[in-house]
């Protein structure tokens, strides 16, 4: 999920200038906040974005037959070659051979067969055919084929997301109480999976005069926190299984400041091919956080 986390820290531009100056100077703040969701809009806009994922096709060891015709193991969309290739998944190594007929791409040249890079390197080596591309993705134990489509509908019909209106009572400052040893946050997913992330304590606030705390993840070299949380308008106004923040890590006196009119929809509100994790039980806010985005689509 780590790289994840990158590809997300990317998309939202992490916290503006603003937001860390001793003296806050609200104008800066109010056009940082737009700023950010402008950046998050065409970030979303992009080829590859998360709006363009149009499939996701887990591997069976041995071989995996793919193309759109249905005698295919993985059938992807219809406009795609009846035939395409074969993955061939052994003891976590994913090889692709493509049919000789068809012409699939690999960088700038046509490729035939060779060994695939996961998304978990950082580096997937990524297939082309006219406008769509795939990879391989790894998830613990679990391989998959995650496809897109730079000419998705759900791309060109995108209108951007509905927002709360900016409040500075959802920026609110927290402090950091580490954890008494090195704990590892149970973070499940929608794959049903739990996957153990670092979190180096648990960042405390108030809001409405109630004390409540969230647990970060963070590893080391990281330079923001990032929090899955959960609110009481979730399912309603938001997403059902909630949004996620980034934070500043914490200062020298162990303070940050968390701001929840920067809260964004995880990529699963876009696509059921997403695989996306879910938030702790203890990040589950009972109060209702009237900020940031709200539910996209038929949610």
């Amino acid at each position: 999920m780590r790289s994840l986390r990158i590809v997300l820290s990317v998309m939202i531009f992490g916290v503006s200038i603003a937001c860390q100056k001793q003296e806050f100077d609200e104008k800066s703040y109010l056009a940082g906040i737009e700023e950010w969701h402008k950046n998050r809009i065409t970030s979303l806009t992009q080829a590859d974005s998360w709006l363009s994922l149009e499939g996701l096709f887990w591997l069976e060891t041995g071989e995996n037959r793919f193309g759109s015709a249905g005698d295919n193991d993985l059938i992807f969309p219809a406009a795609m070659p009846a035939h395409i290739g074969r993955f061939l998944f052994k003891d976590s190594l994913v090889t692709v051979e493509i049919d000789p007929r068809v012409t699939v791409h690999m960088g700038d040249k046509p490729v035939r067969e060779a060994s695939l890079r996961p998304d978990v390197s950082g580096t997937p080596d990524i297939l082309k055919w006219e406008t769509y591309s795939w990879y391989v993705i790894k998830r613990e134990d679990r391989y998959g084929i995650r496809l897109k489509n730079s000419a998705s509908r759900v791309l060109k019909d995108f209108k951007g997301i509905k927002r709360f209106p900016v409040d500075l009572k959802w920026r609110v400052r927290a402090r950091l109480v580490p954890h008494e040893s090195s704990k590892a946050l149970s973070v499940p997913n929608v794959l049903g999976q739990i996957v153990e992330e670092p979190s180096p304590g648990k960042l405390v606030f108030t809001l409405e005069g109630r004390e409540f705390s969230l647990d970060p993840i963070a590893a080391e070299g990281d330079k923001e926190y990032f929090i899955i949380f959960g609110d009481n308008t979730n399912g309603e106004s938001t997403y059902g299984a909630g949004r996620f923040l980034t934070a500043p890590l914490v200062n020298e006196q162990g303070v940050t400041w968390i701001d929840f009119n920067r809260a964004y929809n995880p990529p699963c509100v876009f696509t059921p091919y997403a695989t996306c994790p879910l938030p702790p039980s203890q990040n589950k806010l009972d109060i209702a956080i009237a900020a940031g985005e709200k539910v996209w689509g038929e949610h």
